[in-house]
């Protein structure tokens, strides 16, 4: 897409070329359901009635809009942002699972690291009033780590969770 970009819209400066092409791609993205030619005359006649008014984005369009190495560069750029787009959502289960994968890394990678660190105070603190709250025998915290203390208070927790549901 970036290379169909370097080649169209050559009369264009720089950020006439770029405002084109990024409301291009966005109408595209918008209209993905649409075919090349349908997008393209959505855009033609958004762009006539607007140029009408004089309340066009692009008022520099007046000169080309009829042109017909306009109409062709701007078939082809939609064109490219739609096989793009399609392509894209090809990917999307593949991108979905690569991101689960990562999720389920970083935290195996935290809980590894929570096992080689010793327990907060924050957490020694609050295992021991739950330990108290509940009549729960508390155990030898010294050894535990710090993903086994969080561990033991999910299990104290979930034991008592009755006690702390709300009733209707």
């Amino acid at each position: 897409m970036y290379q169909i970009k370097n080649k169209i819209y050559p009369a264009f400066d720089k950020t006439q070329k770029s405002g084109v092409c990024n409301y291009l791609r966005a109408l595209v993205k918008q209209n993905l359901q649409l075919s090349v030619d349908e997008i393209v005359e959505k855009f033609l006649e958004d762009e006539r009635y607007y140029l009408e008014l004089n309340a066009s984005r692009f008022p520099f369009l007046i000169d080309y809009i009829d042109e017909s190495d306009f109409l062709r560069d701007t078939r082809t750029y939609i064109f490219e942002c739609k096989k793009y787009y399609d392509y894209k959502e090809k990917q999307r289960p593949i991108i979905e699972a690569q991101k689960e994968f990562e999720k389920k890394k970083r935290k195996f990678l935290q809980e590894v690291k929570m096992s080689k660190e010793a327990p907060t105070k924050k957490q020694l603190y609050y295992y021991d009033k739950l330990c108290k709250r509940y009549s729960v025998e508390k155990k030898n915290v010294e050894e535990l780590s710090k993903l086994d203390l969080r561990d033991e208070i999910e299990r104290i927790l979930n034991e008592h969770a009755d006690d702390y549901k709300i009733i209707d």
